[in-house]
């Protein structure tokens, strides 16, 4: 039924009289065009069906596939021009309503359902010829045997009814008898074949084993064999077979004919050609798709000595913002450009440009002498970069990242080229972009040592492989000792006992930093409380912790150190919280108040590296800390006499200002006792340092307490 002049059905009608134009030319049909155009309505109709259906179906695509060639169509161009009429129009006849991108990834998807239909019809349709071909083989053998007796009549029925291709010649190669399938086949006469012998039907492309078999074979040597050959045809085309050839004996089994049986598979093979391409290209840029490229490398990387190879790994920059920004059709045309581009710098011998992915891409050169060629390759592909591309009428400016990795052949892995590319490709984003980089086994160590302590972080505090040093902090004034710095450590199972600086970052990144922050905070709460109780005598002793940035935004920050305190029974003025003056700057007053919240229940907070963090100190006064922990960078001056006098003008200036702000001052990195003593003359309260004790097991903090009680 219509609906109006332009209305869905006419669009179909369309739709099948433009398919039905461009294979009628190509099918093999007694149909006139218009019946033939009838023939492919209803596959039209399934096909606009299965493009707007709710949920995919390949089902259907299959089966328009297998339609084509129940009509017919068994010509690779029938299904090369229905794809191309597929891709082209079924969105724009078929799809006018809805998203059109969806709509054109279905059709795609729908195409390839369409060629796995028509391949398994057409391999099923050859199947059921091969079967009823090798019955008439096997038959024919036996009459074949007796030619020249009484059954002539009865071989001459199965050996022209057969639509396989029949050859039949003597020991030395000349042709006495073809069918008609076989003439076919070849584009040739009777005569034509007949007048010619076996061995000059060679191919370029013959396997090295095929006229090895052949002579066997009329020596008596086998019976026969059976191989995938090429032929010429006339008009210069090239008929692919698959080629049985068999011996016929005489009634006393002396070798006498040999019969040749042919079954086309030129049509299967360029399909299998198309699909093989379509699995090794990218579908958007029409480069080698990551599958081709891992071919390539590993190739490459075989090749035997002298031959090196050199890889660029590019990785667009900024290329998201293109996407979120003018939508991924946009970003798509963006690709195919630079697909171009990158081509263009690819056409020497050895080279080859290849998509992995997204905004992924990879250029390989290879050869003896690539430690000049990749660089060259590098130089090309950032200078084509550097022209402004037009998408949707609008320039935009296109920038690379691009890690080198070149070596000799046979050395290391694809993937490990290939991790070795990726790594030091991020390594010139991270400097800036815009930028290639040569690979560094060294940063590539310490890239993956990296990449395997953030894999095993998750796992480690379920496996008790962090623990706790501590560093006595100690009053300047009398030399007691009033307490530690907690300093987490990680007993790696592989490299061995880690400072925090090798990865608190990582924890950072990951996000492990609270739960593992929460677990050091909770250990050195009993710690406090085991000193408390032992040396109380000697005042109480206090235990410092460090809080990272994302320890301070953590909404249950306050609830945890609460929680924490009250089930170890310490009192809040047993902890003091570290706060780096970088993590403050500018801090807004949401952010301060969990910090003011703990400062009201009686938990010190230290503003630790003061002096690093370029803050205002007219700042300090809304800040809730109570203790200034000066960075070592202020006292190295002081490690020597005499010490350096604007050095001791910093200091003092800062305790003085400190103390009239009511600030305790702490100072980290004492090494000297001169050291020392020049801070104690300027009125610091507290140091930590060497030179009072490393960072050890709480045990040793008992000692230097015990000692410090008993005088």
């Amino acid at each position: 039924m219509s609906a109006g002049p332009d209305g869905p059905e006419d669009r179909l009608r369309r739709f099948a009289t433009i398919w039905s134009r461009a294979v009628f030319p190509v099918t093999s049909t007694s149909s006139t065009r218009p019946e033939f155009e009838q023939q492919l309505l209803p596959l039209a109709r399934r096909l606009s069906e299965a493009l707007r259906a709710r949920t995919f179906d390949a089902n259907a695509g299959k089966a328009v596939g297998a339609a084509l060639v129940a009509a017919h169509c068994t010509d690779p161009e029938a299904l090369s021009r229905s794809l191309d009429c597929v891709d082209a129009y079924l969105v724009l006849y078929c799809g006018t309503d809805g998203n059109q991108e969806d709509l054109r990834a279905r059709s795609a998807r729908l195409q390839h359902a369409m060629a796995a239909g028509f391949a398994q019809a057409l391999r099923e349709r050859t199947l059921a010829e091969q079967e009823a071909i090798s019955a008439a083989a096997l038959k024919a053998q036996g009459v074949v045997a007796q030619a020249l007796h009484a059954t002539e009549a009865r071989f001459r029925a199965v050996f022209e009814g057969a639509a396989i291709g029949i050859g039949i010649a003597d020991l030395d190669g000349k042709v006495l008898q073809v069918n008609g399938a076989l003439l076919r086949m070849f584009g040739l006469s009777e005569n034509t074949v007949r007048s010619r012998n076996v061995m000059e039907w060679t191919h370029p492309e013959d396997a090295p084993q095929t006229w090895k078999l052949y002579d066997e074979l009329v020596r008596g040597e086998r019976e026969h064999y059976h191989v995938e050959k090429a032929f010429y045809r006339p008009d210069g085309t090239v008929l692919w077979t698959n080629l049985t050839v068999s011996l016929l004996r005489d009634a006393d089994g002396n070798p006498q004919y040999q019969l040749a049986l042919m079954e086309d598979t030129t049509e299967r093979r360029l399909l299998n050609l198309r699909l093989r391409y379509e699995a090794t290209h990218d579908a958007l840029t029409g480069l080698p798709n990551r599958t081709f490229f891992f071919e390539r490398l590993e190739k490459a990387l075989n090749a035997g000595e002298g031959q090196r190879f050199g890889l660029c790994y590019l990785d667009l920059d900024g290329f998201k913002t293109v996407n979120d920004s003018l939508g991924h059709a946009a970003g798509d045309r963006l690709l195919v450009e630079v697909a171009d581009r990158l081509q263009s710098c690819a056409t020497a011998p050895g080279e080859m440009v290849a998509r992995l992915g997204g905004d992924e891409f990879v250029a390989l050169t290879t050869g003896p002498d690539t430690e000049r060629e990749v660089d060259e390759l590098a130089s090309r592909i950032m200078n084509a970069l550097i022209a402004p591309i037009s998408v949707d009428g609008r320039e935009l400016t296109v920038r690379g990242s691009i890690g080198i990795v070149e070596g000799p052949a046979g050395e290391r892995s694809p993937a490990e080229v290939l991790r070795s590319a990726d790594i030091t490709m991020y390594r010139a984003k991270s400097a800036g972009g815009n930028r290639f980089e040569l690979a560094d086994p060294v940063a590539d160590a310490h890239a993956i040592t990296r990449h395997g302590l953030t894999t095993a972080l998750p796992t480690a505090l379920d496996r008790g492989e962090f623990f706790i040093e501590y560093q006595p902090l100690v009053h300047l004034g009398d030399g007691s000792v009033r307490g530690a710095e907690a300093l987490v450590r990680w007993l790696h199972p592989q490299h061995g006992i880690l400072g925090p600086d090798r990865f608190i970052p990582l924890a950072e990144h990951t996000g492990l930093i609270v739960p593992l922050g929460r677990w050091v905070l909770e250990q050195s709460v009993r710690q406090a409380r085991e000193w408390r109780e032992r040396h109380d005598d000697a005042g109480p002793l206090r235990i410092n912790v460090n809080l990272s940035p994302c320890q301070l935004t953590h909404p249950g920050l306050v609830q945890d150190t609460v929680d924490i305190l009250e089930r170890a029974g310490v009192a809040p003025d047993a902890l003091c919280l570290e706060v780096t003056e970088s993590a403050l700057i500018g801090a807004d007053d949401d952010l301060l108040k969990p910090l003011r919240r703990l400062a009201e229940m009686g938990v010190d907070i230290a503003l630790d590296d003061f002096g690093t963090g370029y803050s205002n100190l007219a700042n300090l006064r809304r800040l809730p800390v109570s203790i200034l922990k000066l960075d070592r960078s202020f006292t190295q001056g002081m490690q020597q006499f005499p010490a350096d006098p604007v050095d001791l003008k910093i200091v003092e200036g800062i305790v003085s200002l400190a103390h009239s702000l009511s600030l305790a001052v702490t100072v980290e990195g004492v090494e000297t006792g001169a050291q020392a003593e020049q801070l104690r003359i300027l009125g610091c309260d507290t140091a930590q340092g060497w030179y009072y004790a490393r960072p050890g097991p709480p045990e040793r903090l008992h000692e230097l307490a015990l000692v410090d009680a008993t005088g």
